[in-house]
C-alpha cells in the first residue's frame, strides 16, 4: 500500500460564464478544494445531492429557471452546515438563507476564500 492521500473537501462552482466558472475553480483547486463545475443550477442540484460538497460558490444570473438565490436556499435545505457564497455584480433580489454569504463582483481571491475557510 502507498501513502494515503488527505482527503480534499469538496466545493461547487455554479456560473455560467465559463471563464469566471474557470478562475474561481482553478482558485479553490489550489486551496485544496476538489471542485466540480456547473453552468447552471439544474445541474447544480443534481451534484448537490450526489456529492454532499462543504461549499458552493454561485452566481445569481444563471442560465436555466432557479437562479443563485434559489440554488442558495436549496443547498442550505439539502446541507444546513454546507459554507454558501453567492456572488454578483448586482445588488441582492431577495433575501439569502441564514448563513449564506454575500460577495459583490469583482471579487478579490484573498475574500473568497477567507469566505471559504481556507
Amino acid at each position: 500500500m502507498g501513502p494515503s492521500k488527505p482527503i480534499r473537501p469538496t466545493a461547487i462552482v455554479v456560473e455560467d460564464d465559463d471563464i469566471q466558472r474557470e478562475m474561481l475553480a482553478l482558485l479553490l483547486e489550489e486551496s485544496n478544494f476538489q471542485v466540480l463545475q456547473c453552468e447552471d443550477a439544474e445541474t447544480a442540484a443534481l451534484a448537490l445531492k450526489a456529492r454532499h460538497p462543504s461549499l458552493m460558490v454561485t452566481d445569481i444570473s444563471l442560465v436555466g429557471k432557479m437562479d443563485g438565490v434559489e440554488l442558495a436556499h436549496f443547498a442550505q435545505q439539502q446541507n444546513a452546515g454546507m459554507r454558501i457564497i453567492v456572488i454578483s455584480g448586482h445588488p441582492l433580489p431577495r433575501p439569502l438563507p441564514p448563513g449564506a454569504t454575500f460577495l459583490t463582483k469583482p471579487v478579490y481571491a484573498t475574500t473568497l476564500l477567507a469566505e471559504a475557510g481556507q
